[in-house]
């Protein structure tokens, strides 16, 4: 696990230096905290190329940029390839030679032999650039979920791309003012993410995950689709389904833990994690688990995950972490996040990354089973709703008018308006924060006509034929999985220089959970019904049927209570009257501590952005400067 930092020059550098190799060297310095092991650089004509490693899998051998074929093909590559050994093995028959026991290596091979179409034979997650000396070309990938992150910018004369935003923005001299992206800004209010491939930064985008690209100095990017997610429900029985899951997640779990480093897995109280750490248990019977929780009663899950540690005789270390904890770590979170996200689950993920990483450098987690086997709650939706499939368009028409003259807050009328309203319109994915109507008043440039649809409509369009069920989780593959889940399970654990896998994102496993039907996920009442019979006898009697709760965070409570003052403060302070009015935010965080809405949701996501404001447009902290070894600069509001 590694990050690096990059660009290619459209006219060669022999007689003048478009990036100087001081600020590309503080580029590389900036995110220190994803490689603090070791770091290295190339530069030639055409690139530059600098890396930071943190190191997993061939310790003494693994420095990277790595060159292969007497120097035509250089790489740098984050992430971990889980069937690199099986590669390597038939490479050297094919009669490649290897000088490493990296996996960094292994795809330098691949690619010298099958070019881009090295990509698919990958199993693991990763992100990677390639040179070709030779060929005078640039080839990059990212993995088929979008595990590891992937940014880049077209400039007039180079293109820039990095592990992080943070490494571009610092190229680009702190130009971010002037560069925000409304359109962004505006969906940001939907998902409370930006959505791929932008960032809030307009001149920065994200590379899509099943994506690779090339490059030639002086020609624009080209990029190219390698795989995407596609689901293919079949009618499997019961028990041959849950031999093929539980054999299938066993594989992944075991691959997913060959590391030449200490190996341990994040516990919460859900199934998900209870069977990642009982599968990883068959691996390594002494695999250490870490939970975190908070103060307050009903938020936290330490008392479930220690139980369920005990049950599988395992040692289980956990956290509480206090209000005043949060406040003094919060824009530090929000910083190694690059781009705002409003999910409060961040909070403890960045907790419970700390604590693993006093004991291990591997964390196994269990993201991704929600969306693959249909987790949420939300996906019984359809179930609930299917009485309105029977009533005639001419009808619905006239429920539709009675159920929007009902009074707000009157019991059914939600189940009203949601069950006369298609699917597309209604869902863009598991967290919803503001209706459209809702941002025009907020907004100072309110874009009319570019509502959620935008983000939504082209995904909703390659899940045609799909049932209900289906169709969710194949727009939170595309949404909420990368936008959200993914990236702060990535920088929240970067933070603290400790790799998280994640065994559920796994090829092969998304194969065996393609063909699941709907029946088999949304059945018996619960959730996720298959994975929970593939669990039974492998995972504690207590986790089968608890309620998902995750990683459930009090900001309901501390909004109105110990929180209150701080976020009134953070709504005056902050220096966005140019994009909000800061009267109507002010009146929600008001409307909340009276009681007389829960607006918890819809104020984070604006304090989380203003934060993010503060960090990247008002430069009111520089937590960049503790990596590039300069003093650290903090002009801090929070806690006056």
């Amino acid at each position: 696990m590694c990050g690096f930092v990059g660009c290619v020059y459209d006219k060669p550098q022999e007689t003048k230096e478009t990036l100087k190799k001081d600020t590309f060297r503080k580029m590389n310095a900036i995110i220190t905290h994803r490689g603090p092991d070791d770091e290295g650089f190339y530069f030639d004509k055409h690139v530059n190329f600098g890396f930071r490693r943190l190191s997993i899998i061939g310790l003494e051998s693994g420095h990277q940029p790595l060159s292969y074929e007497n120097d035509r093909y250089w790489i740098i590559f984050n992430g971990e390839i889980y069937n690199y050994i099986e590669i390597r093995q038939e490479m050297e028959e094919k009669g490649y030679q290897f000088f490493t026991d990296s996996d960094t290596e292994v795809i330098l091979a691949l690619y010298s032999d099958l070019k881009e179409h090295a990509v698919k034979k990958l199993r693991g997650m990763f992100a990677f650039v390639i040179w070709d000396k030779e060929e005078e070309l640039l080839f990059g990938a990212r993995d088929y979920f979008g595990i590891k992150p992937f940014f880049y910018s077209e400039q007039e004369d180079l293109t820039l791309f990095a592990s992080e935003k943070k490494s571009i923005l610092l190229a680009k001299e702190n130009q971010a003012e002037s560069e925000i992206d409304r359109d962004a800004l505006q969906h940001y209010l939907s998902f409370q993410y930006v959505p791929e491939p932008n960032t809030m930064t307009a001149s920065v985008k994200k590379l899509a995950p099943g994506h690779y690209f090339f490059k030639k100095p002086g020609q624009a990017m080209k990029i190219r689709c390698y795989w995407r997610p596609n689901f293919q429900p079949a009618q499997t029985g019961e028990r041959q389904l849950v031999k093929q899951i539980q054999d299938v997640l066993t594989d992944s779990v075991a691959v997913h833990m060959r590391s030449d480093v200490p190996v341990g897995s994040f516990l919460s109280g859900g199934i998900d994690s209870s069977f990642i750490v009982a599968l990883a248990k068959e691996v390594n019977p002494k695999i250490k688990t870490f939970s975190v929780g908070f103060e307050r009663n009903g938020f936290s899950e330490i008392d479930v995950a220690q139980e369920t540690a005990q049950s599988l005789d395992l040692e289980n270390i956990s956290y509480v972490i206090s209000p005043e904890e949060f406040l003094e770590e919060f824009p530090k979170i929000i910083w190694h996040m690059d781009d705002p996200l409003a999910d409060p689950a961040a909070v403890p993920l960045y907790f419970v990354a700390r604590e693993a990483k006093k004991h291990v450098t591997v964390a196994l987690s269990g993201e991704g089973a929600d969306e693959l086997f249909g987790g949420y709650n939300i996906y019984r939706e359809p179930e609930s709703l299917r009485v309105f499939n029977y009533i005639p368009s001419p009808v619905k028409r006239i429920v539709k008018t009675l159920g929007q003259a009902l009074p707000e807050g009157m019991k059914g009328k939600s189940f009203i308006e949601r069950g006369v309203t298609p699917l597309e319109e209604r869902y863009i994915g598991n967290a919803k924060i503001f209706e459209e109507a809702e941002k025009a008043p907020l907004l100072t440039d309110y874009r009319r006509g570019l509502d959620y649809t935008h983000i939504t409509d082209p995904i909703y369009s390659q899940s045609s034929g799909y049932d209900a069920v289906t169709k969710m989780q194949h727009l939170d593959i595309h949404t909420w999985l990368r936008g959200d889940i993914l990236l702060k399970a990535d920088k929240m654990s970067m933070a603290h220089s400790l790799e998280l896998r994640v065994p559920f994102l796994d090829k092969r496993v998304f194969e065996i959970a393609s063909k699941i039907s709907a029946d088999q996920k949304i059945a018996h009442h619960t959730t996720k019904y298959i994975l929970r019979k593939a669990a039974e006898g492998i995972v504690p009697d207590h986790v089968l049927n608890r309620k998902k709760l995750g990683f459930p965070v009090p900001i309901r409570h501390w909004l109105k209570e110990e929180l209150y003052d701080w976020a009134s403060l953070i709504i005056r302070s902050s220096e966005v009257d140019d994009l909000f009015d800061k009267r109507q935010v002010q009146l929600l965080l008001d409307e909340h501590a009276a009681g007389k809405k829960d607006n918890s949701r819809k104020l984070w996501t604006l304090l989380s952005f203003m934060v993010w404001h503060q960090i990247y447009i008002e430069h009111r902290y520089d937590f960049g400067s503790l990596n590039t070894g300069q003093e650290a600069q903090t002009k801090s509001v929070l806690s006056h």
